[in-house]
């Protein structure tokens, strides 16, 4: 255990950023399995609208510096694919 008080003030401050981090991620790993669920449902409405939510917390996982830019870009494109499929 840590006994300079700063290092101990880290350690607390990264804990709650880590646990933030795993919420976040997973929030994010949810609405995309919605969408993948109501797209193997074919269900496009309930696809579109899982897809919107999705794409915000996406978008919400790069402000927060828990996803790159590039990573957030490509899931995203890759839940769009799978709409765009349901309705051709």
């Amino acid at each position: 255990m840590a006994q300079i008080k700063s290092q101990i003030k880290r350690i607390i401050t990264n804990e709650k950023a880590r646990q933030r981090n795993v919420s976040i991620r997973s929030e994010v790993r949810t609405a995309s399995k919605k969408v993948r669920v109501a797209v193997e449902a074919k269900d496009l409405a309930a696809a579109e609208q899982a897809l919107k939510v999705a794409v915000k917390l996406i978008d919400s996982s790069v402000t927060a510096g828990v996803a790159k830019r590039n990573t957030a870009a490509r899931q995203k494109s890759e839940l769009q694919r799978l709409v765009n499929g349901l309705k051709a």
